[in-house]
């Protein structure tokens, strides 16, 4: 199973990545010098780790995304439905409950998908 976490720092270069991508690699060496202080070799170790995991594609010099910032964020919330309670997203709705209250609006957009992706 691929990982589907990042470290604080893969995820702001994701999330340049995400905002201003596809991007040449020297254009995104230079906005994470001037957004995040890093020298150029911390941004290409950084690339690096974000291609191992199927995130970016360095491709000639021009990075892009193999996966949108919204499926990234699907397949990691699967992962962690999976890991943490056994598959079951009833058990992790009633964890997540557990310290947080739902609001009308919250339930009524969980109604409204539970009827548009239940099995008929």
């Amino acid at each position: 199973m691929k990982e589907y976490r990042l470290t604080e720092a893969e995820l702001k270069l994701a999330d340049i990545i995400w905002e201003k991508g596809p991007i040449y690699s020297p254009d995104l060496v230079k906005l994470c010098e001037m957004k995040l202080n890093w020298k150029k070799s911390t941004t290409y170790t950084m690339l690096k780790k974000l291609e191992i995991k199927e995130v970016f594609i360095n491709n000639n010099g021009i990075v892009s995304s193999l996966l949108t910032k919204e499926e990234f964020y699907a397949e990691q919330s699967k992962q962690i439905v999976d890991e943490g309670f056994d598959g079951s997203f009833p058990r992790f709705i009633a964890a997540f409950t557990r310290t947080k209250k739902l609001s009308s609006k919250e339930i009524s957009e969980l109604q409204r998908l539970i009827d548009e992706h239940s099995e008929e």
